[in-house]
C-alpha cells in the first residue's frame, strides 16, 4: 500500500513557475507508476503527466508538454512536477496518484491519491 502527500502549490503570476512534490510512504514505492492529475472548478479531473516505475518513461498531456516536467526519486520515495511558463488555465487542484504497474492516463486506473494542492495562476 502507498500513502501520498502532495504539496508545493500556491499563487503565482502567469509566466511563473512552481514545483509540486509528492511524498510517498510504503516499501514498494518503486513498483508503482506515478501521475499528476488536476481538477479545476466545475470541470472533471484531467491527466497532466505520468512517469514509469523506474523514471525512464514519461508522458504528458498536450496542454502541458514542453512546460511541465515530471520526475521521481525512488531512493527518497518522492516525485515532483516542475511547472514552468504557467498560464491562468493551469489553475486547478493538483493531485499525485499511484498505481501498480504501467502508467495510464485515466484517473480511474489509479488507486492511491494525495489530497491535492491548489495551484492558482493570476493573469
Amino acid at each position: 500500500q502507498v500513502q501520498l502527500v502532495d504539496s508545493g502549490g500556491g499563487l503565482v503570476q502567469a509566466g511563473g513557475s512552481l514545483r509540486l512534490s509528492c511524498a510517498a510512504s510504503g516499501r514498494t514505492f518503486s513498483s508503482y507508476a506515478l501521475a499528476w492529475f488536476r481538477q479545476a472548478p466545475g470541470k472533471e479531473r484531467e491527466f497532466v503527466a505520468a512517469v514509469s516505475w523506474n523514471g525512464d518513461n514519461t508522458y504528458y498531456a498536450d496542454s502541458v508538454k514542453g512546460r511541465f516536467t515530471i520526475s521521481r526519486d525512488n531512493a527518497k520515495n518522492t516525485a515532483s512536477l516542475q511547472m514552468n511558463s504557467l498560464k491562468p488555465e493551469d489553475t486547478a487542484v493538483y493531485y499525485c496518484a499511484a498505481r501498480f504497474g504501467t502508467y495510464m492516463i485515466i484517473s480511474t486506473a489509479y488507486i492511491y491519491w494525495g489530497r491535492g494542492t491548489q495551484v492558482t495562476v493570476s493573469s
